[in-house]
C-alpha cells in the first residue's frame, strides 16, 4: 500500500492506520477515502490481525473533508440535489467500514479533529487525545448539517441537549472538556499518545476477536433495537460460540485449571 495519503503498518497483531497528509492537516480527500477503506478491508480480512489504531501525522488527526481537494471529483454531473447526496453517500463508507469493523478500533487524536474527522474519530470504539486535542463539529461554519455518522454517534455519547449545543455553536471542545463529556476515554501526553494507543491494542493480542465483533455489531445496535431482538442476537452469538474451537479450547483450559487462553485486559483506561 503506497505510504501516500494513508499509511498501513502491522506491529505485531495490531494494525496502525495513519492519516498522511500533514501540509493540509490530514484532510480526507478522495486518494485518502480509498485508501482508508482499503486498509479498513485489509484488516477485516486479514485473521492475523486483532487490533486497529487509528491516528494522523504531523500533529494534527484530521481537518475533515478536503474541500479544495476535489471531494465531487468522479461523480457524474446531474441535479444538484442527487450530485451532493450521492457524493456524502460515497464520502460515508469511511464512517460504516470503520463503525462495522469487527475488530477492536482505538483512534488517537492529537491536534485537531475537525468536522469529518471529528466524525471518524467517533466512529471508532475507543478515542485517547493528546493534551492540546480540539475536536470541533465545524459544519455550521460553512452552512453545512454534520454527516458522517455524527449525528447517530454523537448524541449516544454525551446526550441530546449537548449534541445539539455543540453542534449549532460549531465551538472548540478542548481535551480536557472531551474527557469530561465521554467524547474521549484518556487524555495522555502527546509524546506517548502513538504508544500508549497501540499498547492499549495490543491488550487484545490474545482476545477472541471473532467474538468481540460479533458482540460490537450487537452493541452498536443496542440504543435503537427492542429489548426482544437484542435477547435472541445473543442468544444466537452464544450458540456460535458453544461451537466454536476457541471456546472448547477456553472451557477445556478454564475445567483443567490452565493458563487460559485470554486472561482478560487490564483497564484500557
Amino acid at each position: 500500500m503506497s505510504e501516500d495519503a494513508v499509511i498501513f503498518e502491522r506491529i505485531g497483531k495490531t494494525a496502525v492506520i495513519t492519516l498522511n497528509r500533514p501540509h493540509r492537516r490530514n484532510a480526507l480527500d478522495n486518494s485518502s477515502r480509498d485508501m482508508l477503506i482499503a486498509a479498513i478491508r485489509t484488516v477485516q480480512t486479514d485473521r492475523e490481525i486483532r487490533s486497529v489504531v487509528l491516528t494522523g501525522a504531523g500533529g494534527n488527526f484530521c481537518s475533515g473533508a478536503d474541500l479544495a481537494g476535489g471531494v465531487e471529483e468522479g461523480v457524474e454531473e446531474g441535479d444538484k440535489g442527487f450530485l451532493g447526496r450521492d457524493v456524502l453517500l460515497n464520502h460515508q463508507r469511511w464512517c460504516t467500514a470503520l463503525m462495522d469493523l469487527e475488530k477492536p478500533v482505538i483512534c488517537a487524536v492529537d491536534g485537531f479533529a475537525v468536522g469529518a474527522g471529528f466524525s471518524l474519530a467517533l466512529a471508532a470504539d475507543f478515542v485517547i487525545a493528546g493534551p492540546n486535542a480540539r475536536l470541533v463539529a465545524n459544519f455550521a461554519r460553512i452552512g453545512f448539517g454534520p454527516d458522517l455518522g455524527l449525528m447517530y454517534t454523537l448524541p449516544r455519547l454525551v446526550g441530546l441537549a449537548r449534541a445539539k449545543e455543540i453542534v449549532f455553536t460549531a465551538r472548540d471542545i478542548p481535551a480536557d472538556e472531551a474527557l469530561a463529556l465521554g467524547l474521549v476515554q484518556a487524555v495522555v501526553p502527546a509524546d506517548r499518545l502513538r504508544e500508549t494507543a497501540i499498547e492499549m491494542a495490543q491488550r487484545f493480542d490474545h482476545a477472541p476477536t471473532h467474538v468481540l465483533g460479533a458482540a460490537k455489531r450487537i452493541m452498536n445496535r443496542s440504543y435503537e433495537t427492542d429489548r426482544e431482538a437484542m435477547l435472541q442476537m445473543e442468544a444466537a452469538l452464544q450458540g456460535m460460540c458453544t461451537s466454536g474451537s476457541y471456546s472448547a479450547e477456553a472451557m477445556r483450559r478454564f475445567f483443567a485449571k490452565e493458563a487460559p487462553l485470554y486472561p482478560g485486559a487490564e483497564r484500557l483506561f
